[in-house]
Formats: C-alpha cells, sequence, structure tokens
C-alpha cells in the first residue's frame, strides 16, 4: 500500500455499519407474538441511519424485504396467508385504526413501510393488496429521538421507535419494548461523536479556506423575476401493457399548471385526453374521471399558455418528463429551463430523493396548494423551492 493511502474501513457484517460505530452490542432478541414484516423502499436501504434493519436483528419473529411492488410477491401472499395471524398495515389514513386504544383481540400480523413518507405514500398508493388491507394508526407519546435525521413533522417517529410502541400495545407489555430503543441510541450517540471527531481533525488540520463560490445558481438572483414553476400531470399507461407497447395509448398530458414566482399570477389547464384513461391516472393525479373529461382539448391550451408566459421567462421544473411532453406537444416553452432537482443534487452534494422530501429538508413553511389536483401541491412545493434558491442567491450577491 503506498504512503498515504488509505484503508479501507472495517464494516461489521451483521448490522453492517463501521466497526467504529457498531451497536450489536446493544442487540437484544425480543421474542413476540405478533410477525412483523418489513417492506423497505430501495432507496431507504442504503441509509446507514435506517432503523428496519436494527428491528429485524431484535425481532427473531420479524422478516424485512425490500421491494417497490408487491402485488405478485410472495413473500407478502404468505404473510397475508396466515389465518392464526390476519395482516394489519401500519399507516394513517381514513378508518385506520388508534391501536394503543384499541388493540386486537388476538395476534397480527403487522405490516410496515419503512422509507420517508413519501416513499411510504407511493408505496401504498401503487400496491392494491397494501391499499385493502385493514389500518392500524398510533399518536407518539413523545417526539423521536433521532437527533441525527431530520423528521419532516414533530410527530413522525423512525421505524424502530413505531415498533416499540405499536408491539407494546400489541403485546400488551410496553416496558418490555423499550429494549428496542439501546441499540437505536447507540447509534446516534456513535454517530454524533464520530462527526465531532471528524470536524475536530479538520479544525486541527484546516488549509487555507478557499473562496466560497456561489452557492445557488446566479440566475436565480440575476433572473428572480422571470421564474415560473411549472407542473404537469399526465395520462400514462404502465410499462408492459398492450396499450403503451402497441402505441395505442402513448403518455398525453392532461394538465398543466404553472406560478410566476415573482408576482404569485397562476395558470392552470386540465386537458381532456385523448385515450382510454389509464388505470392509475385518476388517483395519480388526484382529478377525477369526470373533472379529467371535462377538460379543454390540447389546441385551446396551446393558445390560452401563449397569453401568460412570455418569451423572458425561465422555467423551473422537477426533473425532465412533464416539461418534455409539454414541449412535444407543441406548445411554446421559453429558451431557458431550470431543473430544480439537478440544483438540489448540487446544492446538497447528495441524491435528494423526493420534491416533497426536499421541500422537508431545507425547513420550508408548509407549501401552499396552488392549483387544483396534485399538480397544485406540486406547484406549491417547486415554488417553495424556487424561493429558497432565491434567498440564497441574494444572499451570496451581498457577500460577494
Amino acid at each position: 500500500m503506498s504512503e498515504g493511502a488509505r484503508e479501507p474501513r472495517q464494516v461489521c457484517g451483521r448490522c453492517r455499519r463501521p466497526v467504529s460505530v457498531c451497536y450489536c452490542a446493544h442487540l437484544t432478541s425480543i421474542e413476540t407474538s405478533t410477525r412483523v414484516v418489513l417492506l423497505q423502499h430501495p432507496r431507504e436501504r442504503d441509509v446507514a441511519i435506517g432503523t428496519a434493519r436494527m428491528a429485524s436483528l431484535c425481532l427473531p419473529n420479524a422478516e424485512l424485504h425490500v421491494g417497490v411492488r408487491w402485488d405478485d410477491s410472495r413473500e407478502l401472499t404468505r404473510a397475508l396467508s396466515d389465518p392464526e395471524r390476519p395482516a394489519r398495515l401500519l399507516y394513517p389514513g381514513d378508518g385506520a385504526i388508534d391501536i394503543v386504544a384499541h388493540p386486537p383481540a388476538g395476534p397480527i400480523t403487522l405490516i410496515v413501510i419503512d422509507g420517508t413518507w413519501s416513499q411510504a405514500k407511493t408505496v401504498v398508493r401503487d400496491n392494491a393488496r397494501l391499499r385493502e388491507l385493514p389500518r392500524y394508526t398510533f399518536t407518539p407519546p413523545s417526539p423521536s429521538e433521532y437527533r441525527i435525521r431530520k423528521e419532516p413533522k414533530a410527530s413522525y417517529v423512525s421505524t424502530i421507535e413505531a415498533l416499540v410502541h405499536v408491539l407494546g400495545a400489541l403485546e400488551r407489555d410496553p416496558a418490555r419494548f423499550l429494549a428496542l430503543l439501546a441499540p437505536f441510541r447507540a447509534m446516534i450517540d456513535a454517530q454524533i461523536e464520530s462527526e465531532k471527531r471528524r470536524d475536530s481533525g479538520r479544525s486541527r488540520h484546516a488549509k487555507k479556506p478557499k473562496p466560497a463560490g456561489p452557492r445557488a445558481p446566479a440566475i436565480f438572483g440575476t433572473r428572480a423575476a422571470d421564474l415560473v414553476c411549472v407542473v404537469g400531470e399526465a395520462n400514462a399507461w404502465p410499462y408492459g401493457s398492450p396499450e403503451r407497447e402497441g402505441g395505442r395509448c402513448p403518455d398525453e398530458m392532461v394538465h398543466w399548471a404553472a406560478h410566476r414566482v415573482a408576482t404569485g399570477e397562476t395558470f392552470s389547464f386540465v386537458v381532456a385526453p385523448k385515450h382510454p384513461l389509464a388505470p392509475r391516472t385518476s388517483a395519480h393525479v388526484e382529478l377525477t374521471p369526470e373533472r379529467l373529461a371535462a377538460g379543454e382539448a390540447t389546441s385551446e391550451l396551446a393558445a390560452r399558455w401563449r397569453e401568460f408566459a412570455r418569451d423572458t421567462d425561465v422555467f423551473c421544473h422537477w426533473g425532465h418528463y412533464a416539461a418534455r411532453l409539454f414541449a412535444n406537444g407543441g406548445a411554446f416553452v421559453p429558451a431557458e429551463r431550470v431543473d430544480l432537482r439537478h440544483v438540489a443534487r448540487a446544492f446538497t452534494k447528495q441524491s435528494v430523493g423526493t420534491l416533497e422530501d426536499f421541500v422537508a429538508h431545507i425547513g420550508a413553511p408548509t407549501p401552499v396548494r396552488l392549483a387544483e389536483g396534485r399538480a397544485g401541491m406540486r406547484l406549491g412545493r417547486l415554488a417553495a423551492v424556487a424561493r429558497h434558491f432565491t434567498a440564497i442567491a441574494s444572499t451570496d450577491a451581498r457577500r460577494a
């Protein structure tokens, strides 16, 4: 090994954490009559400070599976087919029963989605077998101890903290499950201490600081008056479906919404689909089939949009799909565009997840719904992100 080269960090084969922050010494095996099935979103699998694996290591009667689509899953089928333990989904919503106030009389199979709240919402929405399950919910008695990962709301807790409360209610023995918090707290303390050591090392060997570059693209300062956030929703048949593969039902725009950040002007237009609605389109765009059918023609969208749009506008969007679909429809698209997802990645120097995740990450005020349907809420979030970067660009300009 050459001088100065680093040896690779040793990783614990059990908890998969670096040996220096391994929490295995704090794991306790807790038997349960409840069968716990953890369905982990793939993006959460590689999060080093996640807690689903930790929970699975503590609960012999638990299993952890990774994926997004579960309707055809053998693991889920097996979990749902135990007559001695009827399946229940731990997820809030209409009809969800407070598990602390009304615990079941006998043992159950508890299905738990592990991921951010946005990821969990998507998984439940896209899997009919999960949507159809009876639901349990609970109210955490205290805020989360997750000091190294920001929760979107004070009432949100980590997966292992949720299991402490829920299993305590199901097994009628809340005190027994407090042991689940030991590895959780140890992981947090070790992570914080590790970060302190790194910061201390950097301060002792600090190099001459380099001039700081702008933290936000200059366009958010120089063109703030021209920023227009845009959101598009499509009627899109699933990949592999006969309708899509045969080319009979190509993706088509059904809702286009825009918001001029500087003035607050908003544009919203629902387009009547030319092709049959895909099975999940209405639920996905949060507009009823009747509302979509009452939409106007694509040609009318182009004409109305041209009245709103200016040649000097700068499109701000999250990802390229909707903007590209809109442009392919022949409507006016300004020359300059900014992908806010790309800007967010460069800003944080890491993957940012969904738009909802990033809004929570920057601590923006609760976004306002700016139009009907799902597009209206996404438009509010986009505007919050655009204002965030505009404020940073303004600060950068004052410091320059």
